[in-house]
């Protein structure tokens, strides 16, 4: 049977304005941590266990209520993306693990041109920015 809905929970971290984005997996995209959810998994921890896994984090969830967002996976439109985001402060020094290719601090108010389509409605959501 093929999948046709895929969730995904992580973690929206962002300090002194800057928010934390990594490129990894087979995209070059910019986006938050995060990674797939299993049915019995809970939102909350996936998002702390898939932060801990791509950047050696450990994180604080501040806002329990998360930001949801749909979309389609851009190379197989037929399957529905939902995205699930906590507000979380981390708790220890970044250590990315193999699967990141790069990840850096951006500037809310400077971000790079190839974002994944959740960034900028997410900031916004959690009143970072509002364009």
């Amino acid at each position: 049977m093929n999948q046709k809905t895929m969730v995904a929970s992580g973690p929206v971290i962002v300090e002194n304005n800057k928010v934390l984005l990594n490129q990894s997996g087979e995209d070059d995209f910019w986006k938050f941590c995060g990674g797939r959810l299993n049915p019995s998994d809970n939102l909350e921890d996936v998002a702390k266990f898939r932060v801990k896994e791509e950047m050696g984090l450990d994180i604080e969830i501040t806002n329990p209520k998360p930001f949801l967002m749909h979309t389609k996976k851009p190379n197989n439109p037929e399957i529905d993306v939902i995205l699930i985001h906590f507000l979380a402060k981390r708790l220890n020094e970044i250590k990315p693990g193999k699967m990141v290719k790069e990840w850096q601090w951006f500037d809310v108010k400077n971000l790079p041109e190839n974002l994944a389509p959740n960034i900028k409605p997410t900031l916004k959501h959690f009143e970072f920015i509002n364009f």
